[in-house]
């Protein structure tokens, strides 16, 4: 053993490299923080909004600001983040994913609308594990960009 480098007694996680993103189809359109937000699940999104404010981010070479729309073809830097931890990655129940593709009343290529049943919440949280779009990413995990749009029996209040 050489005195001269002492052996390291921390056990650290290998930090990544950088990487590069090609925007494809489904990213067209999209605003870089969201992008980042999907590619980054178990980052805070504060420290996605630093590493962008930092210009650590950079769309074809030059830094981006959050609201940047992806391009097809856009070359997104990646920077490397360590994340300690990774949360549990618990699923939802077969039945409640089973359940929830039976209220599927339209799908093609783009959308996909439910009939969301009453009870179920849309997102988890606040002592949730798991809502409808967690359901639907477990029970179709090739939909890779699926994401709430929008709720039709949530109309506006006129006064």
């Amino acid at each position: 053993m050489n005195d001269n480098n002492p052996p390291n007694d921390r056990s650290e996680a290998p930090r990544p490299g950088v990487r590069y993103v090609e925007a494809a189809d489904g990213d067209v359109g999209q605003r870089l923080d969201n992008f980042l937000m999907r590619v980054f699940r178990a980052v805070p999104k504060s420290h996605v909004y630093r590493v962008l404010r930092k210009g650590e981010v950079r769309v074809n070479g030059k830094r981006a600001k959050p609201e940047t729309r992806l391009v097809l073809g856009d070359r997104v830097r990646i920077p490397p983040i360590r994340i300690d931890t990774e949360p549990q990655q618990s699923k939802p129940s077969n039945s409640l994913q089973a359940f929830i593709c039976t209220t599927i009343i339209h799908e093609d290529r783009d959308l996909l609308i439910i009939n969301k049943p009453s009870g179920v919440a849309v997102h988890g949280g606040s002592g949730l594990a798991f809502g409808v779009i967690e359901a639907l990413r477990a029970a179709r995990p090739e939909l890779t960009e699926l994401e709430l749009v929008h709720r039709l029996d949530r109309t506006p209040v006129v006064y």
